[in-house]
């Protein structure tokens, strides 16, 4: 999926959502978005090709291992969107309360020496249809994969986030820790701040 989807769906005088982005030299980063649109739920967002591959998850990622959350892939979202915390006006594309609930760096499970070359690694698992990474954020950390559901009756777009058995596995609701990881505010806060 390109920017073309992402840019057709949004009007941007009438939203503050960004249009496009660089990303950075060195390092692959990520960003889980807690978005209260229609439904609640946890946008999770993996950097590649200068863009952010894009998943929903309706309940939130999970640290327990036993959970298998659903991830529906929607259109990639531009590289700054990753910064984005704040309210999409009504009568938008996807209108609500966007905080950035946790963000930070990722790479391969398996090292390679270069961003380039963790990147073409990742596409190519991305194609493949089982993507396995480890996640550096504030919150997430460890090994994780994606895993396309192929055949399923969710559709083509349905997605499994899984985490490994790894020492950053818990059984404890990670989505209890409920703050935004950029401005330390509630979902409710960004709202009442907008209201002011």
């Amino acid at each position: 999926m390109a920017l073309k989807e992402y840019h057709k769906k949004r009007i941007f005088n009438q939203t503050p959502e960004p249009t496009g982005g660089k990303p950075s030299a060195n390092m692959l980063h990520f960003v889980v978005q807690k978005h209260d649109a229609s439904r609640l739920h946890y946008d999770f967002r993996l950097e590649m090709e200068g863009v952010l591959k894009s998943w929903a998850i309706p309940k939130g990622p999970s640290l327990n291992p036993a959970d298998k959350r659903l991830a529906v892939m929607v259109e990639d979202h531009p590289y700054d969107y990753k910064d984005f915390e704040g309210i999409i006006p009504e009568g938008n594309y996807g209108a609500g309360t966007v905080m950035v609930w946790d963000q930070g760096t990722y790479e391969p499970v398996e090292p390679l020496p270069s961003k380039e070359e963790a990147e073409k690694y990742l596409l190519g698992q991305l194609d493949d249809g089982s993507l396995r990474f480890r996640l550096y954020g504030k919150k997430l950390k460890g090994e994780f994969a994606l895993v396309h559901m192929k055949n399923s009756s969710m559709g083509e777009n349905a997605w499994l986030l899984i985490k490994h058995r790894d020492d950053d596995a818990s059984e404890s609701d990670i989505t209890k820790q409920d703050k935004s990881v950029i401005s330390g505010k509630s979902m409710l806060q960004l709202r009442r701040n907008q209201n002011l």
